[in-house]
């Protein structure tokens, strides 16, 4: 790599800087345009069906998407505060999917029932089941607000249970089933809380940050506060009173409203764990590192007891090792009806501290008052548990440098001995992956680890990736012996996954089985007899693409690495047509293991799924697509994946092209790169160092890695510590190489940590004063992916003709490779 002189960077950033100013130019006005027919068709079908299996597994909900929203829906006001984006209107979320059809099906009796009782067109959301499996709770939002309904598995009939009411302005489900299936608690609107808070349009002074000499290398955020107006807007939206609904009853509020992060109910519904937001605020973090109190309530919201008082985590040590000081990660043992466990840090949440023990456990029983009692003491990061019994759970641990994972099996009955070890692996390698243990319902409704042999065997379902690409299983795992043993693995030609186990010791579960041309459907599989009975019969979505050819190529790198990327044929093409022009959509990703960066990571039996933006869509325009080709960056031992970023990108773009040269199917001067979000930053760097493609496309990405210096994506370093790593991946700093065409597009409300829509418009201003061939495509209203079906028709629409126009009937060049 190429080694610049300290001075000659700071020089060049300066002059890269300085291109900032420059006019972007005349401006083309365009309304929203659509592309072909067979796209926008294909663009306008509904997805596939989704289901949700109730907690006692005798009930399917199938839950059916509406098509795009529109940009009138998109547009809709939408308030962004410390990381949330709100729509004022509704006090909800304001990016939320909804859905609009639900039918229940009977497992046993396979009798189909649609939900009843709603108003045209509902906007559903947050589907949850009750405890005992019999009734699901959903929210739906209407232009008032949030109101939260019921409905009875038996009659499908549904019934509203509050007014627009629900607070649903902070993340996660806004309401939690109580342990008797009959009452849910719920986050409320202040009734009383009056108009929103107006911005005096007269300042009272200026805004002042200030940092008395406390490190704090926080990412860069989207969506920050930035006065004390976005202060009171905060609080004003994101202020509930806890309150419990009923059927037949008005809603009871209950304790002290708040700004409440997060209500978790003990299992036996005894008690609530609270968790509060409070001020100082903090204009560089997002809501989820302001201080916090944790306290715990009795089921009539009177205090029990403080659990902690956090403070603000803006001073949080870098690194993906890296926590807040003091207690975190708080949760209810499942297994017992009131046990608080949580995890503290032992080395200040510092991973560059030398010490042999990063955190610690804890757990306190009801009625919190005594001293709490120590739990296992970890190498590593406390990652999350798994309960089962007394003498069984399943402790989970990580360190990010190395990749390791580990599984840990303890005793909660005797929270202080030494943990014992299940599984050490790499999170990396996903061939010796075990898979992950099975959970089911308990009588409270809380997950626990499914058991059989009287506690001595549980259940491990996974992908099973392997050579030959992902073989979900499920397998029976001895806690005496430690060993697996299969009970089944999916089966070519088919890619089938464990849904839902319904009974273990019938043998049944459900899963999901799919085909290369075969549409996705549901199955209860006998795993000792072998035997299916089909649950649904969905129609193929796409007919126009069902002869289309998938085939899973594998290549090598020039460096030895074995690569693979799923090729697909237009339909009715044959190879004595000729070399094709070719679209590739790509997304690198880090390894710090050779071994894990060349394994097979899909099936070759996966059904052929379109999303919205897929590339997919260019089957229909007599493209070869090539997609998810892997192209991994490597970086063993002590060398950083980063280092060599850029050489191992253009090598694992060029193995692709070479493969499908040689194969016949490419015609090698027609073809196209493209990506999303990080791989919009690898579209524009493999244009900056190579003349591979004969144009790329970026939606969505970051190009100049200054404006994101305490780190990016895998990368753990800051710009000050590795700025010849920065400098050489950005290709801000490199626009004067790039010689074929690139198409910008960029949401202006992109929430993405990193990709700030300033990327793109001052990339594109780059470009153009380096006279390259750019279009700069800012899309109103839209975040890091797009919703409205008019900014999605238009994505396509550009798309269609940036690759007519420069890959399939491009003007050739000379000297040009």
């Amino acid at each position: 790599m190429k080694r610049y002189p300290v001075s000659c960077k700071i020089v060049l950033i300066f002059l890269a800087i300085s291109l900032l100013g420059l006019s972007s130019g005349a401006q083309e006005k365009t309304t929203y345009r659509t592309p072909p027919d067979e796209i926008a068709r294909l663009i306008d079908t509904p997805g596939s069906p989704f289901v949700l299996v109730s907690r006692d597994n005798k009930t399917l909900a199938i839950i059916e998407r509406p098509e795009l929203p529109s940009i009138k829906e998109v547009s809709q006001p939408e308030l962004k505060l410390a990381g949330l984006r709100i729509n004022p209107r509704t006090n909800g979320r304001s990016r939320t999917q909804y859905y609009n059809k639900v039918k229940f099906k009977n497992l046993k009796t396979l009798k189909e029932y649609p939900i009843t009782g709603l108003p045209e067109d509902p906007r559903i959301s947050d589907m949850m089941w009750a405890p005992d499996g019999n009734s699901a709770a959903f929210i739906l939002t209407t232009d008032r607000g949030l109101e939260l309904w019921t409905v009875n598995v038996t009659d499908g009939k549904a019934v509203k249970l509050t007014d627009a009411v629900v607070n649903g302005a902070m993340r996660g489900t806004p309401f939690e089933w109580l342990a008797d299936s009959k009452r849910i608690l719920f986050a409320a609107v202040l009734t009383d809380r009056g108009s929103p808070p107006e911005e005096d349009p007269v300042p009272k002074g200026p805004v002042v940050q200030f940092n008395e000499g406390k490190k704090a290398p926080v990412r860069t955020y989207q969506d920050l506060l930035q006065n004390k107006h976005d202060e009171a807007l905060f609080t004003y939206y994101t202020t509930s009173q806890l309150s419990i609904a009923e059927p037949g009853k008005a809603p009871k509020p209950i304790g002290e409203p708040g700004i409440i992060r997060s209500f978790d109910t003990s299992p036996d519904g005894s008690y609530i764990l609270v968790q509060r937001i409070k001020p100082p605020f903090s204009y560089l973090v997002t809501y989820g590192s302001f201080p916090l109190t944790v306290d715990i309530w009795d089921p009539e919201g009177n205090p029990v007891q403080k659990i902690a008082d956090i403070p603000l985590a803006e001073d949080v040590p870098k690194g993906f090792d890296a926590v807040r000081k003091g207690p975190r990660s708080f949760t209810w043992r499942a297994d017992v009806p009131a046990q608080l466990w949580w995890t503290e840090a032992l080395d200040d949440g510092d991973p560059r501290k030398e010490t042999d023990l990063r955190d610690k456990l804890f757990c306190l029983d009801a009625p919190f008052t005594g001293k709490p009692k120590d739990g296992p003491t970890l190498k590593f990061r406390f990652a999350g548990i798994q309960w089962a019994g007394g003498t069984t759970a399943m402790l989970y641990q990580y360190w990010w440098s190395t990749r390791k994972m580990q599984t840990l099996r303890f005793q909660p009955a005797s929270p202080d001995k030494s943990p014992e070890t299940i599984f050490d692996r790499s999170f990396e390698d996903r061939y010796n992956d075990p898979g992950s243990f099975v959970s089911k319902p308990n009588k409270w409704g809380k997950n626990v680890l499914l058991t059989g042999n009287n506690g001595k065997t549980l259940y491990l379902t996974g992908a099973g990736a392997s050579p030959e690409g992902d073989r979900p299983f499920i397998d029976s795992f001895d806690l005496n012996t430690k060993k697996n043993k299969r009970l089944w693995r999916s089966q070519a030609p088919y890619y089938e996954t464990v849904v839902s186990v319904i009974d273990i010791e019938k043998n049944t579960v459900l899963t999901r089985r799919e085909g290369k041309k075969v549409q996705p459907d549901y199955f209860i599989r006998d795993l000792k007899k072998g035997k299916l009975k089909q649950i649904s019969h969905f129609p193929h979505p796409y007919p126009t693409l069902k002869d289309v050819e998938k085939q899973m190529i594998k290549y090598k790198r020039d460096d030895g690495l074995e690569l693979t990327g799923d090729l697909y044929l237009p339909p009715g093409y044959k190879k004595s047509d000729g070399p094709l022009p070719v679209f590739m959509w790509a997304y690198p990703q880090e390894f710090k293991s050779r071994s894990a960066a060349g394994q097979v990571t899909d099936s070759p039996y996966r059904f052929i799924r379109l999303y919205s933006s897929s590339p997919l869509l260019w089957l229909t325009r007599g493209y070869a697509v090539l997609d998810d080709p892997k192209i991994p960056i490597v970086g063993e031992g002590e060398e950083e994946p980063n280092d060599t970023y850029v050489k191992q990108l253009v090598a694992g773009a060029k193995a692709a092209i070479d493969k499908l040269v040689e194969m016949g199917i490419a015609d090698r001067n027609r073809v196209a790169i493209g990506g999303h979000s990080y791989g919009a930053f690898m579209t524009a760097n493999l244009l900056s160092h190579s003349r591979l493609f004969a144009a790329g496309i970026a939606r969505s990405g970051a190009y100049n890695r200054t404006l994101t210096p305490f780190g990016f994506q895998s990368e753990e370093r800051t710009f000050w510590e590795a700025p010849e790593v920065y400098f050489k991946m950005s290709p801000f700093m490199h626009v004067q190489n790039v010689k074929d065409p690139l198409l910008l597009i960029h949401g202006e409300a992109d929430n993405n940590s990193g990709t700030f829509p300033i990327q793109s418009k001052r990339y594109y201003h780059a470009l153009k004063g380096h006279g390259a061939t750019v279009r700069l495509v800012m899309l109103p209203f839209e975040s890091h992916g797009y919703r409205a079906r008019e900014s999605v028709m238009h994505v396509a629409w550009e798309t269609y003709e940036w690759l007519e126009k420069y890959v399939k009937n491009r003007k050739e060049e000379t000297n040009k490779k």
